[in-house]
Order: structure tokens, then sequence, then C-alpha cells
């Protein structure tokens, strides 16, 4: 018996030692579980835990070299200080550090937010890239609530300065509040309300089921709900209207302006201090009212040194500006105008030759063209053009050509004509080139169409014609320009024949010692 009760008490130490190990590792997990400002820091090592304690997890994972991440973690820990004690909780994951994770979830981006309900792993619900804290506590309880909440008297929704959403339903059990209320769901840093005051709405002569857009007190757009309206149609109306007709691209707007649904984007850039920016920027927002939920126009000034990389994307020089550049961002193929005449009917023009899928997209070069060199006028392409124009054999008079501008398509008789003058001339190039559909690496510094000479030199020169465009005085130019150029290339043949005989007393120097070496 003794010997039996000795064998129990070493059975229950041993039992205790081996709970108190195990219990001794999630002590250490629970500390590594840090909390800042009330947002869980999660790694691998505990998330499942955060997952299996929480109902529900609100997660952030995101880049911290990002701008983005900077402010919505601001926004994380200002919602986290007004959710303490309820059942939500907030935090964060750095996907830079933990990566295994972030592919286990299926991170695919940074400043993703998910929210995990009742340790549910697999099936997270997106959570929209917030505002501010403002908007996750909104997100969160539009959530959980229902369309009723957004009942509220229209005159207090008139007077915000921010854009607010009333929808007026003659049913309030009908599938277009529905669909209402799953929009305010999705745009959490937008005002919602609705009613079903006749009086008011009688005030705008209109009927129910519409969905007006109130701003600093004016009702600025109507949409009246149909069988066809989906809640990806209501988004898009809601959003374009909150913005301006041509927004400007700065670090408060890019989000809005990189997150919206409409993705065919047109952006000018320009100078803000240009004497021509005001004609200009009013061309761009006329022609924009017009095409209002079809493309989004967006405005950048060059002169703006934080918007260096958003024109190293796009391949823009300060100098360039202004000029247009569309680009749809499923495929990211661009599509440019540039700085010819930005006229509200010529940015129109382009637009809608986008739009019908007539506009070249701008690529570094087109394919060459079968036959290209056959013609008086040789039709040259990105990857043809410095070959050709740098020919140190021949002298290249080049024409860059927008295909849709008038001006261009004036001078292509022109320019038929000068070849025709030159035919017998073997050592000069007659040519063209569509400067929309390919990138130019080199500054003309002027307006399309522009009219360049390839000097018949090995130095790269280009010389840019700014005198009167007839036969007469194109060829009195090629011939001055023809004649300079051969007093400097007898200089650079001189030069180039020192240099060859430098290298090669050089190079017999260098056999020499080696001889005397062996």
């Amino acid at each position: 018996m003794r010997k039996l009760l000795l064998l129990l008490g070493l059975t229950a130490f041993c039992l205790c030692a081996f709970v108190a190990a195990d219990e001794q590792p999630n002590r250490q997990a629970d500390k590594s579980s840090l909390e800042e400002d009330g947002v869980l820091q999660l790694k691998k090592g505990n998330f499942n835990r955060a997952l299996r304690k929480y109902k529900q997890l609100l997660v952030h994972f995101y880049a911290p070299l990002s701008g983005e991440g900077h402010r919505i973690s601001a926004a994380f820990e200002g919602a986290a200080a007004e959710l303490k004690g309820s059942e939500v909780k907030l935090a964060v994951v750095d996907v830079a550090k933990e990566k295994e994770l972030a592919k286990e979830l299926n991170v695919a981006g940074f400043a993703t937010i998910l929210l995990y309900i009742s340790g549910d792993k697999l099936n997270p619900v997106p959570c929209p890239v917030p505002q501010s804290s403002a908007s996750i506590l909104t997100w969160l309880k539009r959530r959980s609530g229902s369309a009723d909440d957004l009942i509220a008297d229209l005159s207090q929704s008139e007077a915000s300065e921010e854009l607010t959403v009333v929808g007026f339903f003659k049913e309030l059990n009908s599938e277009y509040v529905q669909m209402f209320y799953a929009a305010a769901t999705d745009l959490p840093d937008i005002n919602f309300a609705m009613t079903q005051n006749n009086d008011v709405i009688s005030k705008y002569g209109l009927t129910h089921d519409v969905v007006l857009l109130f701003k600093k007190s004016k009702l600025i757009q109507a949409y009246k709900m149909m069988p066809e309206t989906s809640k990806e149609m209501l988004i898009i109306f809601i959003t374009v209207y909150q913005m301006e007709p041509a927004t400007e691209y700065t670090g408060q707007t890019s989000t809005q302006i990189l997150t919206s649904p409409v993705l065919n984007h047109a952006l000018l850039f320009v100078n803000t201090s240009s004497a021509d920016f005001k004609e200009i920027h009013s061309a761009f927002n006329s022609a924009a009212e017009a095409f209002r939920l079809k493309m989004l126009f967006v405005w950048v000034n060059v002169d703006e040194p934080r918007n260096g990389r958003l024109m190293e994307y796009f391949r823009v020089r300060e100098f360039e500006a202004p000029l247009i550049r569309m680009v749809n961002l499923t495929d990211h193929v661009t599509y440019h105008l540039p700085s010819d005449t930005l006229d509200v009917q010529t940015i129109k023009t382009f637009c809608q030759s986008y739009l019908d899928g007539k506009a070249k997209p701008k690529m570094q070069s087109e394919p060459i063209p079968e036959g290209w060199d056959t013609q008086p006028v040789k039709e040259l392409v990105g990857m043809t053009l410095e070959k050709v124009g740098f020919n140190p054999d021949n002298t290249v008079f080049v024409m860059f050509y927008l295909p849709y501008s008038p001006e261009s398509h004036a001078l292509f008789p022109l320019w038929e004509e000068l070849a025709e003058a030159l035919k017998e001339r073997e050592d000069v190039v007659v040519a063209r080139i569509d400067a929309s559909a390919n990138d130019i690496h080199m500054s003309m510094q002027g307006a399309y169409p522009s009219l360049c000479l390839f000097p018949a030199l090995h130095a790269e020169r280009v010389v840019v014609y700014n005198g009167k465009r007839k036969v007469k005085d194109l060829l009195k130019f090629l011939d001055k320009e023809m004649e300079k150029a051969k007093k400097d290339r007898v200089k650079e043949d001189e030069d180039r024949r020192k240099y060859i005989e430098a290298a090669k007393a050089e190079e017999a120097k260098q056999a020499n010692q080696t001889k005397d070496e062996l």
C-alpha cells in the first residue's frame, strides 16, 4: 500500500512538472503577443492563438516603409482606443517580416485589411482601406447594423460640408434599400442617410427610389434606382461625384484615385506655375464633365517633387508638360496625347477615340511596318528611329507627328513633296514617326508636329527646324545644315584618325614591352 501511494505521488509530481513545462512556452508566447497602443503585433507564432481568443479580429497587413501603411496604422490606434472592451480586437502584421504567414493567408498586396470572425481563418471579410479611425468604426457598425440605422433628418444631412448620400425610398424593406445599405457599408468614409419624407422629396421635384448627393448644402447629382441597378453601379456613381470633375493627385487623394472603381484614367501632367495653366486646367475640367462615370480625370503638378515616382512610372519628363496620358488600371497599357493643343475639343476627341478602341497604345516601339523603307517618306518606329537617325553616312529629316492632329495631317503633303524633291540624293532620308505611339528618347522642346534634322555625323546631333513650312525653305535649311555638318565631319574624322593612330601606337608600345620582358 505504501509503495502504491509512493508511486501515485511520483506520478502526480511528474504530471505537474509536465503541465508546468507545457505552460512555460505558452507564457513566453503570450509575452511575444506584444500590444502597442491597444493593437496586437501578430506573427506566425501567435496568429492562430489570437484567432481563437477574439471573436472578431481585424488585421492590417502592412509594409513598414509604406506611407499608406503608416496612415492606416494611425487610424488603427485611434479605433483601438474606441473599441477597448468590445468583442473586436485590432491587430497588425508586418508582411516584410512575416512573408510566410502572408503567403499562408493569401495576402497579395500591402495595405490589406481583413476581418476574421469566430476563428474562421479561411473566409475573412475584406475591409475597405480607411481614411481615418472613424472610417473603421463606421464600417464595423454598418456591418453589424441594418438599413434602419440610416434613417435621419434630411435637414441635418443637407447642412454637412462633406458629401452626403441620401436615399428616398417608398418601401424600407425593398431590394433597393438593401443595395443602398450594402453600398454604404463598402463606403464607410461617406455619410449616408435615408428618408421617406414626402415634403422633402417634393422640394426637388423627384419621385421615390432615388439617390441624391449633397455637398455643401447643395444638391449636386441625382441617381434613379432601376431594376438593372447593381451595388457596383451605385458605388461608381457615388465615388465619381464624390470627387471634383478633375482631381489633383496628392498624398491625400492618391488612395481615393487608385481605389476608384472607374478604371479608365486620364492624367494631365502640367506645371501649375506655367502661364497657360489656368487655360489648360479649365479645358481639362470641362472635358472631364463630359466623361463622368466613364473616365476618371486626374491632374499632376510636374513641379511637385513628391510626384517624381508617378512621373517616372509614366516616363514623363518635366519639360514635356503639358501632356495627357490615358491608362486602364487593369492592363496598365498607356495611351499618349502630347502637348500639341490642349483645348476642350482636342481632349474630348482623344478620350472618345480611346473609349472607341481607336487610339494607339503608347509603347516603347510600334512593330516595324512591312516595307517601311520602300516609300519616298520612310515610316520610322521607336526601335528604328535612332538607328536610322544617327547613321553617320546619311542626313535624315524626320517629322514627329500625331495621327489625330489636324496640324500634323496638314504637313503630310508637304513632306511627300520634300521627299520627291530629294529622291535623287541617296545621302538624304526623309522620314516620319508617330510620336503618340512610340517613346521618343530625345528632347524636342516644342509642340508637335516637330521637324528635326539629324546631320550625317558620328556625334548624335539633332537640329529642330523652326522656319517657314515650304519646300524651298526646307531645302535651304537642309543645304545649310549639310554644309555645316560637312565641315564638322572633316574635324570629326581628323579627331577619329588621331584617336585611332594613338590607340595603335599605344598597342604597339605595349607589345614591345611584352617582347622585351620575354
